[in-house]
């Protein structure tokens, strides 16, 4: 239910009554009694940084503005030539998943047969990758088909590449892994 005294803020603060009562409409007619207290939601930035988005390789511009060493606001850079200030939904939503609480920000390990997930450090969790990678290829690696083919190959592993990679680090990637290595399955997600 409208009370009276709503009617009568309502009257007083809306536009058009006080215009007709003489106000000039270029003046601040369009001001509220709740709006001349609103202020620019990021007035309180003390710092503004740039980014690029994560999300695929178009590489977006980004703004992040900062208060203190929190993120509060990311948008589009409009002095990019490639994104002109525009984003994605995706790009457009990346605060959110900076500030998901949700999000791991620590390296989790499953040991085999375990049924839960426990922290490791970053560099023991990439000394067992190397290691893995390592068994796995000369285990399964292959020299020769049975025809006398030379293959030099694995089909033990396979690669799939993010679509944030740039053509120099898909062309290392291909380098490593099938030069390399000798994968025979590498792909990338731009193409999926």
């Amino acid at each position: 239910m409208v009370s009276g005294r709503q009617v009568a803020e309502a009257l007083r603060d809306w536009a058009v009554p006080r215009q007709l009562r003489g106000q000039s409409p270029f003046s601040t007619a369009a001001e509220s009694s709740g709006s001349r207290h609103l202020r620019p939601r990021l007035e309180t930035a003390d710092r503004i940084g740039s980014s690029i988005c994560p999300y695929c390789a178009v590489g977006c511009a980004q703004l992040v503005y900062a208060r203190g060493n929190d993120i509060i606001h990311v948008e589009g850079d409009p002095r990019s030539p490639i994104n002109q200030g525009t984003l994605c939904p995706k790009g457009a939503a990346t605060l959110s998943w900076i500030q998901n609480p949700n999000r791991l920000t620590k390296v989790k390990y499953r040991r085999p047969f375990s049924d839960r997930w426990e922290e490791v450090s970053l560099e023991w969790a990439m000394e067992r990758i190397a290691q893995l990678v390592k068994r796995t290829r000369d285990e399964t690696f292959v020299e020769q088909l049975p025809n006398g083919t030379l293959v030099n190959h694995t089909v033990g592993m396979a690669e799939l590449g993010g679509a944030t990679c740039d053509n120099e680090e898909n062309y290392l990637i291909k380098k490593l892994c099938g030069g390399g290595l000798g994968m025979v399955f590498i792909e990338n997600q731009a193409r999926i």
